[in-house]
């Protein structure tokens, strides 16, 4: 196999070229959240059920006897966690479902969510944060790097890096370094 900076720089591209749009796209939507209200979730069924009333709040005060009565309302799934305010209960589970109920007037829901297709899929890459995806997003870096230089080096003649590249490429790193200087 040949490495000249040709084959490398086609080779990384190819093979990264998946994750740059996925990347590029995320990072777009991450940037304007705010604005556009960005969702990565949706609700697509709801159920209503009722329990009751009164309640005897001592009946929640740890996340055992918590887990416990998330489990008898919603026994699909593992239960992750919850939290309790103002009479409210609100668990969490494995699935992305959410229980909420109310304890004074004992009526509750149980919402089912997905995510939104390719844009809540493409921020979980974008924020996913395990070992593994660390490491690979290091190399991808790396690779990004390699790309970048060897592109650089590829156009001949009138149009190489050091007749008339190095000027656009200069402009290039103008705008980070101005934007450290007057927002850093």
């Amino acid at each position: 196999m040949q490495f000249d900076k040709r084959t490398i720089h086609r080779n990384l591209a190819f093979f990264y070229v998946g994750l740059i749009i996925s990347f590029a796209f995320s990072g777009i939507l991450n940037n304007h959240r705010e604005t556009w209200k960005v969702k990565t979730n949706y609700t697509y069924e709801t159920e209503e059920f009722r329990i009751p009333v009164p309640v005897n709040m001592k009946d929640f005060n740890s996340k055992a006897k918590i887990a416990t009565f998330a489990k008898k309302h919603y026994p699909n799934s593992k239960f992750l966690g919850s939290r309790t305010r103002n009479n409210e209960l609100r668990a969490f589970f494995k699935d992305n479902t959410i229980l909420d109920l109310n304890f004074f007037l004992g009526v509750g829901t149980i919402e089912y969510r997905r995510k939104v297709p390719i844009i809540g899929h493409s921020l979980f890459l974008h924020k996913f944060s395990n070992d593994f995806w660390v490491f690979y997003s290091d190399i991808f870096a790396l690779s990004l790097i390699i790309i970048a230089v060897t592109g650089l080096l590829l156009p001949r003649g009138k149009y190489s890096f050091k007749k008339s590249g190095w000027k656009l490429t200069l402009l290039g790193l103008l705008v980070p370094i101005l934007v450290l200087i007057l927002f850093g």
